[in-house]
């Protein structure tokens, strides 16, 4: 563990798209913090990371093996593809490293609970990239949930879908390397807020169907160019849905690729006893006060808590390094508990298990 007082020496696992886009930049605001290593396959990729984010001395590395035997590194992140999250990571806390693994967990069940058990063996922090918690408007929520705002939740609705949005880079539309497509890549950040809101982790049984229903159009009018029908291997779109052990119901849609003008991403719907809300229109409350509806809509545009100071508190990427690392200072739990997220995989394997088969999956 880290002493308080302490920098916290980080070593970068993978250095690509995720990392660029929200790791380094956002452990780069934190003070205390140094990257001291880079690892990727792609040497230009590491030697990169390492000049715009790294200390003069980092060092740079093609295989994680060998970062993973420098006992100065406090904390590792693991910004691979889905597949390798597992195998890395149990080295990494093998190591005796406190590992952030970016979502999703792994790419299945059986791989998610290694990484658990690893945890638990070693005693070392392990958390996963679920940043979409920290934003202002999911935590202003979860304070409501926490005061019993809602009453019991029985009913939600999580919503990762774009219209035309499929990431075109990478090994995004590789099926081997990560597990699936938008339900295991967008999907599992509105599964994740909307299990959290609900505090409910104990799911019953699932229905799922998947659709490559787009996957060979050539007329695609795709945000981010047109992508490759032959390697594009993963679903266009998938739904679940999800009965939990206490009867409560989660539907669950995400897409990458619909006909829709319904577009909304990383957000839910609750419904509880007492009242109920959404994240459709900002966030909305709704209920009944003497005998009338209502709905409320609080403001998120006044500057943030005065808790952040010192970095981007509208950031989300930024507040989760934020309470990553003091949670690593602290030895505390992480906002994201491996054993919350390994529920996460649960539900998204037993979804693509009923779409394939088309039975209903039991937990």
């Amino acid at each position: 563990m880290a002493n308080v007082s302490d920098v916290v020496r980080i070593g970068i696992i993978g250095c690509g798209g995720i990392a660029n886009g929200k790791h380094m930049p956002s452990l780069k605001q934190l003070k205390g913090v140094e990257m001291v290593a880079f690892c990727d396959l792609i040497p230009e990729r590491a030697e990169a990371a390492k000049k715009q984010f790294g200390t003069p001395d980092a060092k740079v590395y093609t295989n994680y093996k060998e970062l993973l035997e420098d006992k100065t590194i406090d904390v590792v992140h693991v910004c691979t593809p889905n597949r390798s999250h597992s195998f890395i990571t149990v080295d990494a806390l093998e190591a005796g490293k406190h590992v952030m693994c970016e979502k999703p967990m792994a790419i299945n069940t059986v791989e998610a609970q290694k990484m658990l058990d690893a945890a638990k063996r070693t005693g070392k922090l392990l958390t996963i990239g679920y940043q979409t918690r920290q934003s202002a408007q999911a935590q202003y929520l979860k304070h409501e949930a926490e005061i019993g705002t809602f009453g019991d939740i029985y009913f939600a609705r999580a919503c990762a879908v774009r219209r035309r949005a499929v990431p075109t880079w990478g090994v995004f539309l590789n099926e081997y390397e990560q597990g699936g497509g938008p339900l295991i890549d967008i999907g599992t950040h509105a599964l994740d807020l909307t299990l959290w809101l609900m505090d409910n982790y104990k799911p019953k049984y699932c229905l799922g169907t998947s659709y490559h229903a787009h996957n060979n159009d050539q007329e695609q009018g795709n945000a981010w160019g047109q992508w490759d029908p032959e390697k594009f291997t993963v679903e266009s779109s998938a739904f679940g849905f999800v009965v939990m052990e206490n009867g409560a119901t989660i539907s669950l849609d995400s897409a990458w690729a619909l006909n829709t003008l319904e577009v909304r991403e990383a957000c839910c719907m609750i419904c509880g006893t007492k009242a109920g809300a959404d994240m459709f229109d900002g966030v909305r409350i709704n209920g009944i006060r003497q005998n009338k509806q209502y709905i409320f809509k609080p403001s998120f545009e006044a500057a943030g808590a005065a808790f952040y100071e010192g970095i981007d508190d509208n950031d989300p990427s930024v507040k989760e390094a934020y309470q990553w690392i003091n949670a690593v200072r602290e030895n505390k739990n992480p906002t994201v508990l491996p054993e919350q997220a390994l529920c996460i995989t649960r539900i998204l394997e037993g979804i693509y298990t009923s779409a394939r088969t088309g039975d209903i999956v039991r937990f």
